[in-house]
């Protein structure tokens, strides 16, 4: 299939592109891996007049960790996230690696991947899991949104006209902090999950004790979702089995699966407590071996 015909432009910095997007506003379409935009051309989802390509800005590039706090730049790909590094979360590396195929991950970008939103997307989950917030730049400056409460449905967030994703900002990896990412899908690669799971865990100085939780749910749901009765269940409590037994049920009770061709409701529901269970069961693991590395 051929692209629609469009006019091409490729800004030089962030100002330069933001004055273009408002100039054209809705025949404008900002471009950075193209894996969803360039497909959607050409099933002919998406007719825009104008391709704003980001690949030259320089303010959307490279991650900087300070203060306890990391930022990763949108154009940051899959690929590379996925081989991890010091500024990376493991179970962002989890979420990255297990998004398409090789290919797709050489070309698939962070930014992309949160505005496109889709309800099981393999990054956006680990980051909403992890508490990070999305760094919008637009006409009247720049705005941080934490990402429980960006999504609103697929293929929608309260990024606004006029705004492009700049950065995420999330907590600096440390000792006692760990987190899981579990998929299931009908195929071991380019597959869109019928069901995913991450979990964030920080343990409290004992090694026993569970100080922070989050669960975030994906595919059971209109967009990526945080579990609060999974978090609930685990906050202040012992990080063994009968707790997460617990929040597991807490996930899939708080889950809003449908029936599709792809699977039934109650079958994920039954997933989310399962993959849930095994999420946790990572996190505890790579946040014990953390700390043990670090005494």
């Amino acid at each position: 299939m051929l692209l629609p015909s469009f006019d091409y432009y490729r800004p030089q910095s962030l100002p330069e592109a933001l004055s273009l997007l408002g100039e054209m506003g809705e025949d404008a379409r900002p471009l950075a891996g193209g894996t969803d935009l360039l497909v959607n051309l050409k099933l002919k989802k998406l007719a825009p007049k104008v391709l704003l390509d980001l690949g030259g800005l320089e303010e959307l590039k490279g991650n900087r960790a300070d203060d306890g706090l990391v930022s990763l730049g949108a154009l940051d790909t899959a690929s590379r996230l996925a081989s991890g590094g010091p500024e990376v979360p493991g179970l962002l590396a989890m979420g990255a690696g297990a998004l398409g195929s090789p290919q797709v991950r050489n070309r698939a970008t962070l930014g992309g991947n949160l505005v496109t939103a889709r309800p099981a997307a393999d990054i956006c989950l680990p980051l909403l899991a992890l508490g990070a917030k999305a760094v919008l730049a637009g006409p009247n400056g720049e705005r941080e949104v934490a990402l429980d409460g960006y999504f609103k449905g697929p293929g929608y967030t309260v990024k606004e006209a006029g705004e492009i994703l700049t950065r995420v900002i999330l907590d600096a990896p440390r000792p006692g902090v760990g987190g899981g990412y579990q998929k299931l899908g009908l195929r071991q690669a380019m597959e869109i999950a019928l069901v995913n799971v991450a979990a964030h865990l920080e343990l409290e100085d004992d090694g026993k004790t569970v100080a922070l939780a989050r669960v975030a749910l994906g595919a059971v749901a209109p967009f990526p979702m945080l579990s609060p009765g999974a978090a609930s269940a685990l906050i202040g409590k012992p990080a063994q089995e009968t707790c997460f037994s617990e929040a597991a049920e807490a996930a899939a009770a708080e889950a809003r699966p449908i029936d599709d061709h792809r699977g039934s409701a109650a079958y994920r529901r039954d997933m989310v407590r399962t993959l849930t269970l095994r999420a946790l069961r990572q996190a505890l693991s790579q946040a014990q071996g953390n700390q043990e590395a670090q005494a």
